[in-house]
């Protein structure tokens, strides 16, 4: 299809653990749009988190096959899984990696300079304005406050125009006040550069935002999924 930005066939994830091999994600498969908004929801521990590192590239599947773009990303190496994201994906975390020794401008411009962008810095400049930072470009993350360092993570991971943007419980260290702002922030970038979403959440109210929600419990789709898909 086209359309479908990200593709999961069967994808297992297994890691080590003290008492031995853990199995994380348990098989699995589905299927993102193009433009779609989707909320990954389920209890602690059921892989949410895990799901979105598979689909960033970020951990490798243990076996099955993960695609974005149409590009099979189980058979990347670490070189090539770093050159896709920067040209094709946004990831934001919960906690909020900006590097402190750089301002708040250097941060977003240094993966678009990595990637050879000409414009780097008037992109970012551009980009934190819009999240309505251009009056904080030039501090650094120590001096900003947790709503702001994570607008300033925002604006990274939009500048590069991503296809796809990944978010990891954005809202997770932050009050509500700041947190509706960073979300009302995150659809907005997804609009205004038409990316297709994926974020996990414990948040109902904000999984009700997205076009669909698909739960996960113990590594697998949660069975009211599995049988709407069939």
């Amino acid at each position: 299809m086209t359309d479908t930005v990200l593709a999961l066939t069967d994808a297992r994830l297994t890691l080590a653990g003290n008492a031995g091999p853990v199995e994380i994600l348990k098989g699995i498969s589905l299927e993102i749009a193009k433009g779609e908004t989707v909320g990954l929801i389920g209890p602690s521990g059921s892989g949410k988190s895990s799901l979105l590192m598979l689909m960033g590239g970020l951990e490798r599947a243990t076996s099955g096959k993960v695609l974005a773009l149409g590009q099979d990303l189980t058979t990347m190496d670490e070189d090539a899984l770093a050159r896709f994201r920067r040209g094709n994906m946004g990831v934001v975390f919960q906690s909020f990696h900006l590097i402190p020794t750089m301002t708040a401008l250097e941060n977003v411009a240094l993966p678009m300079e990595l990637s050879g962008t000409p414009d780097a810095f008037q992109r970012a400049e551009a980009e934190l304005a819009s999240v309505g930072l251009g009056h904080r470009i030039d501090h650094y993350p120590a001096q900003l406050s947790g709503g702001e360092q994570q607008r300033v993570a925002l604006a990274r991971a939009a500048a590069p125009r991503p296809a796809i943007l990944l978010a990891d419980e954005p809202t997770g260290n932050l009050d509500g006040v700041n947190g509706q702002a960073i979300m009302d922030m995150l659809f907005g970038l997804r609009d205004r550069h038409g990316a297709t979403l994926v974020l996990v959440t414990h948040s109902p109210e904000l999984a009700t935002r997205c076009d669909r929600v698909i739960r996960l419990a113990d590594g697998l789709l949660a069975p009211e999924l599995k049988a709407a898909a069939e």
